[in-house]
């Protein structure tokens, strides 16, 4: 089975604001999603990629901070310890980052690529990354992190994407 890459939606897109629906089964639909979903995110250099970023409003995401991918699906975090600041950017944010306050491990239940309930902590990035996703999935992006000072910085270029999505509909600012 040969997945193709799906396009990275973008700031301004209706879709990444919404609430995801879960998963009832995942079977041969929901796994090429995914391996399309990893093709697309490996191909962006991103960490993590949730559904809603390439246009699928359903409780999926994947990850990978060099350690090999993970699949989430309707995962919910059931414990949170410790916080920590970093600054995180996104692939549907492009060229924006933001300093962003998280819990440093978390307990994650969760549904895996082969269908199997998962329940295991998660501790610094690899947290970090599916705390950003779940995030996606709830229809939150980075920038509702920010300082009111950092969003007036920020303005013109999120304006510049939603101008973007707008004018071409959805694919990577350059128009792949």
């Amino acid at each position: 089975m040969n997945a193709t890459p799906l396009r990275v939606r973008f700031y301004g897109d209706p879709c990444l604001r919404k609430n995801s629906v879960p998963v009832l089964s995942v079977g041969v639909t929901e796994q090429s999603l995914i391996q399309a979903m990893l093709i697309t995110m490996r191909e962006n250099k991103g960490v993590g990629l949730a559904a809603p970023q390439v246009g699928i409003n359903l409780q999926i995401f994947i990850a990978d901070i060099g350690d090999g991918p993970l699949a989430f699906i309707n995962p919910k975090i059931t414990r949170r310890f410790g916080n920590s600041s970093m600054e995180e950017g996104c692939l549907s944010i492009p060229g924006i980052v933001v300093m962003v306050r998280r819990p440093e491990k978390i307990v994650v239940r969760y549904i895996d690529q082969e269908n199997r309930p998962q329940e295991k902590a998660y501790e610094d990035m690899m947290a970090r990354v599916i705390q950003h996703e779940i995030d996606h999935l709830n229809g939150k992006m980075i920038v509702d992190y920010a300082s009111l000072r950092a969003r007036i910085q920020m303005h013109k270029q999120l304006k510049e994407l939603e101008r973007q999505f707008k004018g071409k509909g959805y694919g990577t600012p350059s128009g792949r």
